[in-house]
């Protein structure tokens, strides 16, 4: 995979994650009281997840891989990539409500997009900036699957004010996205 095309999907993920959303819409179809509870409460979770790793990184948003300091702390003492750990978490939560393609396309194409193209292009350039930092880093906290970190790290390093700043469009994206596919859902009988 060259690396103009790693920089064309980090730019485009935005776009791209739309798109995914679309496909996810394309598949909804009615689903029972309880599903949606499910999907609710695992789409409220992904937020809220999101929300603390936006609180504890600072600086995110942008077209290009950017860094000026390495996030470790909060979410970042778990997992490598916790706001996108939130974006599958967010996803996953819509595509319930597609029913089990929904699942497995989102999924498919979540795993294609993000672990296979848009992490290693981000670590690259961390591993570039940071060097033997990041690469212990790498060494203590796994990409998605916690080890146990101390419970300082998790409880440090969170400004709220993040999240006014740079997570409130994911939230209003969120919310907008939750209402159209319920929407649609609630359209088939």
């Amino acid at each position: 995979m060259t690396e103009k095309f790693s920089e064309w999907v980090f730019r485009m993920r935005g776009g791209l994650w739309t798109l995914l959303f679309i496909a996810i819409l394309f598949m909804v179809r009615k689903s029972t009281p309880q599903t949606i509870l499910c999907s609710l409460i695992i789409i409220l979770a992904g937020q809220i997840w999101r929300c603390w790793a936006a609180g504890s990184i600072g600086l995110y948003r942008g077209e290009n891989v950017k860094a000026n300091k390495l996030a470790v702390a909060g979410p970042y003492a778990l997992m490598r990539n916790p706001l996108y750990f939130g974006n599958y978490v967010i996803g996953l939560g819509w595509s319930i409500i597609a029913g089990v393609w929904g699942v497995i396309v989102f999924t498919a194409c979540f795993f294609l997009l993000y672990v296979c193209v848009i992490i290693p292009h981000e670590e690259s350039f961390l591993r570039e900036k940071f060097g033997s930092e990041y690469t212990d880093y790498c060494a203590r906290v796994k990409r998605f699957f916690p080890l146990s970190p101390k419970l300082s790290d998790i409880f440090s390093g969170f400004d709220p004010s993040i999240i006014m700043r740079s997570e409130i469009h994911t939230i209003i994206s969120t919310l907008v996205g939750t209402c159209i596919i319920l929407g649609v859902s609630m359209c088939y009988t």
